[in-house]
């Protein structure tokens, strides 16, 4: 007849679990501190005051430890409004996880005066400041009456309007056959390409880009010469 079996066996299948769930697994803090060393870093110079908000880690995630995580931006996004930031281990395991962060940066931004019709030359009584969350105003909006003096619009613009690069006659951004950058974006996610552009353009305006596969997408030119996928 088997009886039952001494408590202290009896424990080790509780002891077991109990151990299991006690492995350590990555915590949440260095993770988010990792992430906004870079945004900080990222967001240095822009045009207005700065607010970060970071998404916590899963507390429920089963990464192992890691002693020094490696934050990184989907290039080319550029931390401002909703976007995803990398984080990564490489030592003693590798794992790769994304949060969703927020940039909020208010500050001073261009309007419209006045109304103004198409080829108008613009002069300080067609200008105004407002103040706002710059972020969450279109990628191209003017921050500095020197981007925009000068220059003739392309388009009949409301009062109040605020002023964005596509809206006038600025210098080509992209130059035909030149190799660029396109990236497309959604709320918590960027994906980015190169291609070569099929025409020139100013900020603003439509760029034809083949892509090495030899697919044509039509997206808008920016500033700094990348190209936004349209919707």
């Amino acid at each position: 007849m088997i009886g039952r079996p001494p408590a202290s066996i009896a424990m080790i299948p509780g002891l077991l679990f109990a151990m299991v769930n006690a492995v350590a697994q990555q915590t949440s803090a260095p993770v988010e501190a990792a992430a906004r060393a870079l945004i900080e870093e990222k967001t240095q110079g822009f045009p207005g005051e700065v607010t970060i908000e970071i998404s916590p880690l899963d507390p429920g995630n089963l990464l192992p430890p890691c002693p020094a995580p490696i934050a990184f931006l989907p290039k080319p996004a550029r931390a401002w409004g909703t976007f995803s930031v990398g984080v990564r281990c490489e030592s003693p395991v590798t794992w790769t996880v994304y949060l969703q962060a927020r940039v909020k940066v208010v500050g001073d931004y261009l309007v419209v005066a006045r109304p103004l019709p198409i080829g108008k030359i613009l002069g300080p009584a067609d200008l105004e400041y407002r103040h706002g969350d710059i972020a969450a105003l279109p990628s191209d909006v003017l921050t500095d009456a020197s981007q925009a003096a000068g220059r003739p619009t392309r388009l009949v613009l409301a009062q109040g309007t605020p002023l964005q690069a596509r809206m006038l006659r600025i210098p080509e951004a992209v130059r035909q056959g030149n190799k660029v950058t396109v990236f497309s974006r959604g709320r918590a996610f960027q994906v980015s390409n190169t291609g070569r552009a099929l025409n020139s353009a100013a900020p603003g305006e439509t760029v034809r880009v083949r892509l090495p596969n030899n697919q044509i997408i039509i997206g808008t030119a920016l500033y700094d010469g990348t190209i936004e996928i349209n919707p």
